[in-house]
């Protein structure tokens, strides 16, 4: 089997580490977590359609959109455990303390949360709300599809950040077991097929519903590869934290340009 081929491990590796769902993963070595970093996508695509799924069953019950995009940003968060607003969290304490490397990992590491991990939570779940609510206001399978897309693109990032090339701040932990694991060129394709399949998802919306839904994955890994970067310069690699980081602010990014126009 080829080094980019995702195998079952691989799709149990991602929704076994990336969801809740009952998937038992039974290998942790590299080719493994290859595989399931490629399949990340997936896994986001199951999470979005959860979450746009209670957010339409709302408002088929007579909720108002508020409500519907509450419930839909709530859904993520618990089919995750969290995962990646803590990641979100400790990144913004992290970057946002000053201090050195070592000493700003330290920092991620703690259990607590400081001021710029509330704000950046604070701010992240607002504008997700916001979004959800406006796409919501549009019509119903204008919020479904931008909840979808979003957490696919959120999971897409996490592709992306793994690749080859991308070196672990530390030498443990999650970020260090899939950091640098997927080739750069498949990770590409990935994304690639990402976007073409949001494009085509935002067909019955219209030429303009493609056009927006493509863009929004684009500007997603935008948005996730920026704060990549920074994150690498800052810290030397990346952490699991790192990885939470980016796939929230990919999804936000997704949602916010999912309304826009």
């Amino acid at each position: 089997m080829s080094r980019s081929t995702p195998s079952p491990d691989g799709l149990r590796f991602a929704f076994g580490t990336l969801t809740v769902f009952p998937v038992r993963v039974t290998r942790w070595d590299r080719e493994a977590a290859r595989g399931g970093m490629l399949c990340a996508p997936l896994a986001g695509l199951a999470v979005g359609a959860a979450a746009a799924g209670t957010g339409l069953l709302l408002l088929f019950l007579g909720a108002g959109s508020l409500l519907a995009a509450v419930a839909t940003t709530a859904v993520p968060a618990v089919l995750t455990r969290g995962l990646h607003l803590d990641g979100l969290a400790d990144t913004a304490d992290g970057l946002g303390s000053g201090k050195p490397a070592e000493d700003a990992l330290r920092i991620m590491k703690q259990s607590d949360i400081g001021p710029f991990g509330v704000l950046a939570l604070l701010f992240t779940l607002l504008a997700q709300v916001a979004a959800l609510a406006q796409a919501y206001d549009g019509s119903w399978a204008r919020g479904a599809l931008a909840a979808v897309v979003s957490a696919t693109a959120a999971r897409l990032a996490l592709t992306l950040a793994a690749r080859s090339g991308v070196p672990a701040a530390r030498p443990e932990g999650l970020g260090a077991a899939v950091a640098g694991v997927v080739p750069s060129g498949a990770a590409l394709a990935v994304a690639a097929a990402v976007t073409l399949a949001a494009a085509a998802a935002g067909a019955p919306l219209g030429p303009y519903g493609i056009a927006r839904t493509a863009v929004a994955v684009l500007a997603a890994v935008a948005a996730a590869e920026l704060l990549l970067r920074h994150c690498v310069r800052r810290f030397g690699g990346v952490t699991g934290d790192v990885f939470g980081g980016v796939a929230e602010t990919a999804a936000t990014t997704a949602l916010v340009v999912s309304v826009l126009g």
